[in-house]
């Protein structure tokens, strides 16, 4: 009876220090196609609530541009796909929609006992190696301020993790980091010889930044495989053969990594040669989701 007494005072005076919320976090990063093109009104109906999942967008900015990777947390709902936009107190929920809820629905469904987090960064035309696409993520960047999408990436984290409690309950969270879904590399396909034979050593080297910030050289990674629409007149991704290679061999020479390929049959807008069409968001949170699953059995 005292001991009952006793923690029940302690979760009175003290329920910060006595109680922690663990959730599972995965970083969902990347270009366009990971920021996401599907039309809310097109989401299948279980997908347009608001699911009981925690999320940090950082807000996407270009090369040098001021505002990138603030956020705030809130639960998931629609509107995280292109055109969103925080500022750190408030988010403006765009009309399009990303991997992000069929990913974190399947999750739930997967594991449903384990809470929920994301934390997004994706900005379009953004690719790996120096002077490719709308910007690049490579830690070597120096021009003008110097400031690229990998410190708009680790300004993300660091503003994530700057708040304790992210659910607003009144009691401290934590963060453990659970996976890396990583959708991206247009760009380099596009932009140059160099910028695709380059992307297995920029890959490999920002995969393993980016869980160095996350404190866990373990991270489990999915790769989605980058496909070319092939409805423009011309050929968009003219390297993307070397892409492709790269990314396989990172899987092999990873053992804790996985390659989604299931893009490949994902139809596009056709009206954009570049961006799937809203069933293939859809259908790309799925898989990356059965993807994560089968990868963490093994790794």
């Amino acid at each position: 009876m005292k001991l009952k007494l006793c923690i029940w005072l302690l979760l009175i005076i003290f329920p910060k220090y006595v109680i922690s919320a663990e959730y599972h976090m995965f970083f969902l990063g990347g270009q366009s196609n990971m920021d996401g093109y599907g039309y809310i009104n097109q989401l299948p109906q279980n997908l347009k609530a608001q699911q009981n999942v925690m999320i940090f967008h950082g807000n996407g900015v270009f090369d040098n541009k001021s505002g990138g990777g603030v956020g705030m947390w809130e639960k998931l709902k629609p509107g995280h796909g292109t055109g969103f936009k925080s500022d750190g107190n408030t988010n403006r929920y765009s009309e399009r929609f990303g991997a992000e809820l069929s990913f974190a629905s399947a999750l739930k469904d997967q594991f449903p006992n384990k809470k929920i987090a994301l934390i997004k960064y994706a900005v379009g035309g953004t690719g790996l190696h120096l002077k490719t696409g709308y910007g690049n993520w490579s830690p070597d960047f120096r021009e003008g301020g110097g400031m690229n999408q990998y410190d708009f990436f680790l300004n993300t984290v660091k503003n994530a993790f700057a708040i304790s409690d992210i659910d607003g309950d009144g009691v401290n969270d934590t963060l453990t980091p659970a996976g890396i879904i990583w959708m991206q590399g247009e760009a380099d396909a596009h932009s140059s010889k160099e910028a695709a034979y380059a992307y297995f050593n920029n890959l490999t080297r920002l995969m393993n930044l980016i869980r160095a910030a996350f404190r866990d050289d373990s991270i489990p990674v999915v790769l989605g495989k980058i496909t070319d629409s092939e409805l423009g007149d011309e050929d968009i991704m003219p390297y993307i053969d070397s892409v492709h290679l790269a990314q396989q061999m990172f899987i092999e020479q990873d053992a804790c990594a996985a390659y989604m390929t299931k893009t490949e049959t994902y139809p596009y807008n056709k009206e954009d040669v570049w961006h799937y069409s809203s069933e293939g968001y859809v259908r790309m949170g799925e898989d990356f989701a059965k993807a994560y699953a089968a990868l963490i059995k093994r790794c």
